[in-house]
């Protein structure tokens, strides 16, 4: 009787497991529909092109006031580390204003905490990957913090960017201190810029009416960090094993492509993130190998963050366009011993190899829900195929 009740449990557990791996091979079949690669091209409604103009106004001044003081400074190596810290500039542009100021103050927080663990573990002597593994870590623990509190976009993307931007090894505790401080004093002036300007959103503010973000168990807040984690770590791994200059790269196109809400919006985010990365590697491609000077590269910098903040609400292809050269060259500012070419071409597969896995890792830890709202949507008018037939 036993026997018999073991091999009806191995039974079930084995059917079980073929009909999760069917409605998975389902779902990816719906996912890859012509309907959906098409919505990817359409151009979205801004809500508000004024709010956008204004937060690539306070992100552009934030970064321009951070490099200036960190240049005239003790320690003009460390603009690159000044303007990540200013990157907090972004979020809580749709936030009242007491709000936005926590929401500004806990990003700068994130970002100079990215920087330190990431350096720490280089300067504690972690191997390579384990390091790689500390950033995949940070993209799991910001993406639960940015859904816990509720800090909106760009979300956790930014602090894994800054994260990757300090793998560069450090060999000096001084460093680690010089890195973070620098990191911090970028995130004070985003949290001061954007203190002094907010007067500016004021009217748009009365006039909005954003929608709000749902409370979400705490359970699934942890799922949406795991998997974020684990993708992260799996694209950072292949690309380090690769031999890549910078796997956090591929971290960061994981991160981006699986913080969609759904799992349209995550294949979506992948081939927008692929298309506007190559346009992007070529502008940066040009712009380094004509061997700017300094502040022709923070010009560059500024303008492409400006930019960047305004176009993004209508496709994030177009965001990746002018994203791509800003990070590059930011990252440049951080460590300037990059080739353009070789960085430029490691940026478009680092982003394939993360949107890949970011696509792949979605279905594969999809939900129920999930799988129920992309088929709700491919049946819908909106996606179904044409039928002619009566």
């Amino acid at each position: 009787m036993r026997r018999s009740a073991n091999g009806d449990s191995r039974t079930r557990r084995r059917a079980a497991r073929r009909r999760a791996i069917r409605a998975r091979r389902v779902t990816a079949t719906r996912l890859l529909a012509a309907a959906h690669i098409r919505a990817s091209l359409r151009l979205n409604r801004q809500l508000s092109p004024r709010m956008a103009t204004i937060a690539g106004l306070q992100a552009g001044v934030a970064v321009l006031v951070a490099i200036i003081a960190l240049r005239h400074s003790l320690w003009p190596h460390l603009v690159g580390f000044a303007a990540l810290g200013a990157l907090a500039a972004l979020f809580g542009r749709f936030a009242p204003l007491l709000k936005r100021h926590g929401i500004v103050g806990i990003c700068a927080a994130m970002l100079t905490g990215a920087v330190f663990l990431t350096s720490m573990a280089s300067w504690l002597g972690a191997p390579a990957f384990v390091v790689v593994l500390v950033v995949a870590l940070i993209a799991a623990a910001s993406t639960i913090g940015f859904n816990l509190w509720k800090l909106g976009g760009p979300g956790a993307v930014i602090i894994v960017f800054a994260a990757g931007a300090a793998m560069t090894p450090v060999d000096t505790w001084s460093v680690v201190v010089e890195r973070t401080l620098a990191t911090a004093t970028g995130g004070l002036v985003a949290w001061v810029t954007t203190t002094a300007t907010d007067f500016l959103r004021l009217r748009e503010l009365s006039r909005l009416k954003p929608q709000l973000e749902p409370d979400r168990p705490v359970s699934h807040i942890l799922v949406a960090g795991g998997r974020i984690g684990v993708g992260a770590a799996v694209a950072a791994l292949i690309a380090h094993a690769a031999g890549w200059n910078h796997p956090s790269w591929a971290a960061i196109g994981a991160t981006a492509v699986m913080q969609g809400g759904h799992l349209h919006v995550t294949l979506h985010r992948a081939l927008q993130r692929m298309a506007g990365t190559v346009i992007g590697s070529l502008l940066v491609w040009l712009i380094l190998s004509a061997e700017p000077p300094f502040w022709t590269i923070v010009a560059a910098v500024v303008f492409f963050q400006f930019i960047t903040e305004i176009i993004i609400g209508y496709n994030y292809a177009l965001g990746q366009i002018t994203i791509t050269p800003m990070a590059l060259l930011m990252t440049y500012l951080a460590s300037p011993v990059a080739v353009a070419t070789e960085m430029s071409i490691e940026r478009v597969f680092d982003t394939i190899l993360g949107a890949v896995i970011g696509i792949v890792f979605a279905v594969i830890f999809s939900t129920m829900d999930d799988r129920r709202h992309l088929a709700k949507l491919h049946r819908s008018q909106r996606f179904a195929p044409k039928n002619n037939h009566p």
